[in-house]
This record gives C-alpha cells, sequence and structure tokens, in this order.
C-alpha cells in the first residue's frame, strides 16, 4: 500500500527541501499551508503521517489564523482522524520557555529545527509510519 505524507509547512524555500528530500523515498508526499484544506485531505485520503511545522504564519482554518501546534491538537482531538501520526517540526527545544509546544500539540514525536541530520528526520518518518 502506497504510503502518504501530508506536509504542513508555508515557506517555500521548506517545502522544495522537503519536496527534494522525499522524491528519493517511497513516499507520496502533498504538501499544505491552508487548515481548511489540510482537513478536508486527510478525510479523503490514506494519510500515512502528518509532518506539521509548529510556526505558520499565513495559516488559517475556519477563517482564523493557526498555528501548527493548534492544527495538531485539532487532529489529535478528533476521533476520525487522532490515530494519523503527527511529526512536529520546530526551532523550540522540547522543554524551552513556559509552554511545552511538543506536549500541547499531542503531537507523536517532534523535530528541532535547522535539520542538519537528514537521517534523522528519515528514521523519525519510518518509526512513526506504521506497516
Amino acid at each position: 500500500m502506497e504510503k502518504n505524507i501530508i506536509i504542513v509547512e508555508d515557506d517555500p524555500f521548506t517545502q522544495e527541501f522537503y519536496k527534494y528530500l522525499f522524491s528519493k523515498t517511497k513516499y507520496q508526499t502533498t504538501t499544505i499551508e491552508d487548515g481548511d484544506l489540510l482537513i478536508e485531505k486527510i478525510g479523503e485520503n490514506n494519510t500515512s503521517l502528518i509532518i506539521m511545522d509548529i510556526n505558520l504564519k499565513n495559516t488559517y482554518m475556519k477563517g482564523e489564523k493557526v498555528d501548527g501546534v493548534m492544527l495538531s491538537r485539532f487532529i489529535k482531538q478528533n476521533e476520525q482522524f487522532s490515530a494519523i501520526p503527527i511529526l512536529l517540526v520546530t526551532a523550540y527545544q522540547k522543554n524551552v520557555g513556559p509552554n511545552n509546544y511538543f506536549e500541547e500539540s499531542l503531537a507523536d514525536d517532534y523535530i528541532v529545527k535547522p535539520i542538519i541530520d537528514y537521517n534523522d528526520l528519515l528514521n523519525k518518518v519510518n518509526k512513526l509510519i506504521v506497516n
């Protein structure tokens, strides 16, 4: 069965990075920066993983500005989508600052930017995608 990854990213340079990186793998990717379109896409296809940037500057859902933490939490709290693993991509360390973004997001794992070790990213992706 084909493995589909949805990448939620609003930076064009980073979108191109993911496109190039995953072109070398067995995974099919779709890049989205619109929250409503994300929910529509995960509702209509077999999504194996969501890679979610935490800092989304141009992303909206139902007319409200959202970030990756909010979108991730929304997906994980929705019974229809909660089994889809989410890899949160953040510039923040896990336990830095007054908020723990990783715990708030309910994501399954996270990776800190800048992503220097591409193998680490791919290992996390492979670990989260079951079967």
